[in-house]
């Protein structure tokens, strides 16, 4: 039964008048279907570009379809319109990728979900994904979604199956794990019409896979592979000799999947198997039985008197006309020469793509040093190398070791205090003469005065006869009674006042003795003038020596701030350094050529690729003082691609 549906998959017909329906569908590859209707039939009105279309074998479903109008023909002559169906997987290919994507080390599933993301309508969505794996992927200008989809299992190393819900909306893919086992069998007498046995034409044990790029820049294997240019089959190439093969898919950016895609390419053209183009009876209408059913992906078992017993996948299932002939079914079991997984849905539009691919070109650089360098400061040359980078295709280092180079002799300064070393304590002995006779100056005479003071008390004392001395004479009236107060004053002295018991003398005497005394004389201060003529002295000296001991000491020295003037010119060390150590990213390099690769030296990620997207370092250090003058040469392959339009 046919049924049409409109895009918003209501049924808008039931095609009772078509006849002619057949389909075909082949393993991972896009199913295609067929019927044809009356021309007078009025429902050639539903049948409209890109409608959908659901065909059923029976109560067998086949899958749903849309109308390609470029492949719909009206025949005048026999009154009839033929239309070419696809399966509605094909509705991936309304759309684009628009510039360039890329993801890295991400899960199948995740790329997947990121190509159906880029769906204008999300027609479909993923179900089952039962692989993991972490392939670099990159798509550019893609017109439709479906290469770059069926592209994503390609480099797997065993087999996939793509699997289809369309009775559900969103329609649901599936990316599985065909089943290893005979689900399904054919045999003589019973469900086998005719077989033909096709060996293959074709036998390649040696692949040399090229990817992304041009020349000699083209991408290869050879840094994944050991250095190895190709993959091959060793129990194929001992049976067979070698047989090389150059294949080439520039989609290709990433080693490491060109390589795991050329394995599974080789896995296939390496051993093929024989492909059988088997004519069977499809007796499940009768039986019903699922051994009976022969579906594409399925291994069936096959037992042939002449061929005998062998078990292969169908890789194709087709029917001519399911009305008209529902039991004939044609089977394509075994290898097929082309398959989605490796040469992509159709070659012509795989080229159109690679056309849109920008692809890039060599670009040359180069690093200039010039600069001084002693032990402690070696010469360092920055680089960097940009993520857009394909291949380095050289990088060459040459240097020279110059004598030291200044432009100036004296800088400014300023003012400090400075020690003197603690030391420089010692004794110092003058020499053993200088004796001899020194006269002073005949002049030196003059008056000199002693000082004033030097006035006070001298006791004398002498010897003497029994005597007295008038000490005070009375002055006044001489009869007065004895109490009265009498004046008295000493000789040449003032007058004083003195009370006596007794009638005093008419004057007063010390008391007489033997005659021995002493004298209180008072001096007062003064001093004395005298006079030293000129005069000279001569004094001899006889030979001698002086010690003097000086302990240890220091001297501070303070300088004031000050500047110096700068004496321009240049001045060059007059000595070379002996030997330099030269390093690339800290890795020691011993070559003494006088152009060195340094890109085996240059730091590298787990797989041995050069790290892009980072600065790297060249380091030159002589063993003194030097002028470092170098040179890094690179010759680099880019991607012209990257950045954003301005």
């Amino acid at each position: 039964m046919i049924e049409i549906k409109n895009r918003q998959l209501q049924t808008v017909a039931i095609l009772e008048n078509a006849y002619q329906v057949g389909y075909e569908k082949t393993f991972n590859d896009i199913w295609t279907a067929n019927f044809t209707l009356p021309l007078s039939d009025p429902k050639n009105e539903e049948c409209q570009p890109f409608n959908f279309v659901e065909i059923k074998d029976g109560e067998d479903y086949i899958g749903l379809f849309r109308i390609i109008p470029k492949h719909t023909k009206k025949n005048e002559t026999t009154e009839e319109v033929t239309y070419t169906l696809w399966h509605v997987i094909t509705t991936l290919m309304d759309d684009v990728l628009f510039r360039y994507h890329q993801t890295t080390n991400w899960t199948t599933r995740k790329n997947i979900e990121y190509i159906l993301s880029q769906q204008s309508n999300v027609n479909w969505v993923l179900g089952e994904c039962a692989f993991t794996r972490y392939f670099h992927y990159s798509f550019e200008n893609e017109n439709g979604l479906l290469t770059p989809l069926f592209s994503i299992p390609s480099p797997f190393n065993e087999e996939y199956e793509w699997t289809y819900d369309t009775t559900v909306y969103p329609f649901v893919l599936n990316l599985v794990k065909p089943s290893q086992e005979p689900t399904c069998e054919i045999r003589e007498m019973h469900n086998q019409i005719g077989i033909e046995k096709e060996e293959p034409n074709e036998i390649v044990n040696r692949i040399y896979p090229l990817g992304y790029g041009e020349g000699v820049n083209q991408l290869g294997i050879e840094e994944v592979n050991n250095g190895i240019p190709y993959v091959e089959d060793a129990e194929s190439v001992s049976k067979h000799g070698v047989i090389s093969y150059v294949w080439i898919d520039r989609r290709f950016q990433d080693a490491e999947s060109l390589k795991a895609n050329a394995e599974g390419l080789l896995s296939k053209w390496a051993n093929p198997t024989p492909m059988y183009r088997i004519k069977a009876g499809d007796v499940s209408y009768l039986t019903n039985e699922d051994i009976h059913k022969l579906k594409c992906g399925r291994i069936v078992r096959c037992h042939d008197s002449v061929l005998g017993t062998f078990d292969q996948r169908i890789m194709r299932e087709a029917k001519d006309d399911i009305v008209e002939s529902p039991f004939e079914v044609d089977l394509d079991v075994g290898s097929l020469t082309e398959d989605i997984a490796t040469l992509q849905v159709d070659m012509d539009r795989k080229m159109r793509i690679n056309e849109a691919y920008a692809q890039g070109n060599t670009h040359l650089d180069t690093y200039s040093y010039n600069d001084n360098a002693d032990s402690n400061h070696p010469a360092i040359i920055r680089f960097y190398l940009p993520e857009e980078l394909v291949n380095v295709n050289k990088l060459e280092l040459t240097y020279e070791v110059d004598y030291f180079r200044s432009y100036g002799q004296a800088t400014e300064g300023g003012g400090a205090t400075v020690t003197s070393t603690g030391s420089g304590g010692g004794t110092v002995t003058s020499t053993g003469g200088g004796g001899g006779t020194v006269a002073s100056s005949s002049s030196g005479g003059g008056t000199s005065s002693s000082t004033s003071s030097g006035g006070g008390t001298t006791e004398t004392s002498t010897a003497g006869g029994n005597h007295t001395h008038l000490m005070f004479q009375y002055v006044g009236n001489t009869t007065a009674p004895i109490s009265t107060p009498r004046d008295f004053v000493p000789q040449g002295g003032t007058n004083f006042r003195v009370s006596l018991d007794a009638t005093a003398p008419s004057d007063l005497h010390t008391a007489g003795g033997s005659g021995n005394h002493s004298h209180s004389i008072s001096v007062p201060s003064h001093q004395h003038d005298f006079s030293t003529p000129n005069h000279t002295h001569s004094i001899t000296l006889n030979n001698h020596t002086h010690s003097i001991t000086l302990e240890n000491h220091s001297h501070d020295i303070e300088l004031p701030d000050h500047v110096h003037e700068i004496k321009h010119g240049i001045y060059k060390h007059d000595t070379l350094p002996s030997s330099v150590e030269l390093k690339v990213d800290g890795n020691l390099v011993s070559s003494t050529e006088d152009r060195i690769n340094i890109i085996p030296y240059l730091s590298k990620d787990a797989g041995g690729k050069i790290l892009r997207g980072q600065w790297h370092e060249v380091s030159i250090k002589p063993n003194g003082l030097g002028r470092i003058n170098a040179n890094i040469f690179g010759q680099y392959f880019l991607q012209s691609r990257g950045g954003v339009k301005v």
